[in-house]
């Protein structure tokens, strides 16, 4: 006699969800997991896509104080897609709204964020690819610049983040300098109105070049958007007295040495923009919101390269070697 399998009742079937698992240094699998639940407060979002940021890179390297396996997902902050369900008390979203999310667990099919963290997408972005963490940091990153019409700004680091700031610098009457290591960084960078741009080749080719552009004044703001020591001490060199030195490099391989003595000399401000508050981040991804929509920051042309969600290793490696024409990477689940 055959054996009769009889299928549990769809409420009793615990719902599963696909989640890339990084289990060790440059490793990854795909588990099945429960799908997450929206507690009070919160919301379920089926994902579109998420951006791959330069700051998974260090936990994909395997630091010594890492552990592992990460949380199911994990990792990915960057994502979108479609309410598809509301926790207790969540009355000012819907479901089937479509919105960008403050989440942490996003290289997943599924993940659950705050409410008050959820920022809804028009109608004019449907269909659009919208990282909505990594924009939102970009537009808080240059509310801290206090960029003004007139000054001379040099953009340290041309990708995705980079790109954004030189459009938004550019806009607000800026002249902006943009220095990168890829002859397709500053290919962007011009793209995106930079007046000048210098390859970042040679240290002091680079403070001699600066100086020249601006007759030896340098430049009343200067963005560091690479994270590395050697840009912050450039990024330094470039600063005019009494400028604005805004740090919006990710530096988080080890602590980083300074020339106190020059901060000191030229009294220079120096900005940390990296925001903590989710007040504050929600709020730059409203802005961000605005400025896509109105034409101002196209952000298909930064998405450029697709991956699977079993392909989150190889968007994790190009997002750190960088190939040919790469400024961000997105993972659909």
């Amino acid at each position: 006699m055959s054996a009769v399998v009889m299928e549990a009742a769809p409420e009793q079937r615990v719902a599963t969800m696909r989640a890339a698992v990084v289990t060790g240094p440059g490793q990854v699998r795909i588990d099945h997991v429960p799908m997450p639940q929206p507690g009070p407060g919160q919301v379920r979002i089926r994902l579109e896509g998420c951006g791959v940021c330069a700051s998974n890179l260090t936990p994909w390297a395997g630091p010594e104080w890492q552990s592992y396996p990460l949380e199911p997902g994990g990792l990915g902050h960057e994502g979108w897609g479609v309410i598809d369900a509301l926790g207790e008390g969540v009355t000012d979203l819907t479901v089937g709204q479509r919105v960008a999310a403050l989440s942490y667990a996003s290289y997943a099919q599924y993940d659950v964020a705050e409410a008050a963290a959820v920022v809804p997408l028009p109608a004019a972005l449907d269909g659009m690819d919208f990282p909505g963490e990594p924009l939102g940091c970009a537009f808080n990153i240059f509310a801290r610049c206090d960029i003004r019409a007139g000054q001379t700004v040099a953009i340290i680091g041309v990708g995705f983040l980079g790109a954004i700031l030189t459009r938004l610098a550019t806009d607000t009457g800026a002249r902006v300098i943009a220095v990168s290591r890829r002859e397709s960084s500053l290919a962007l960078a011009r793209d995106h109105g930079a007046a000048e741009t210098i390859a970042m080749d040679d240290h002091q080719r680079i403070i001699d070049t600066v100086r020249d552009l601006t007759g030896g004044r340098f430049c009343e703001r200067v963005i560091e958007a690479v994270g590395k020591q050697w840009p912050l001490d450039l990024a330094a060199e470039l600063t005019a007295e009494r400028g604005r030195l805004v740090i919006a490099g990710y530096h988080q391989d080890g602590p980083r040495q300074v020339n106190m003595w020059l901060w000191n000399w030229r009294g220079i401000d120096v900005v940390n923009a990296h925001e903590r508050d989710p007040a504050i981040y929600a709020q730059g991804v409203r802005e961000a919101v605005a400025a896509v929509a109105a034409g101002r920051i196209d952000v298909g042309a930064l998405c450029t390269h697709d991956y699977s969600l079993e392909q989150l290793g190889d968007a994790l490696d190009a997002t750190r070697d960088k190939p040919d024409g790469f400024v961000k990477a997105i993972v659909r689940p």
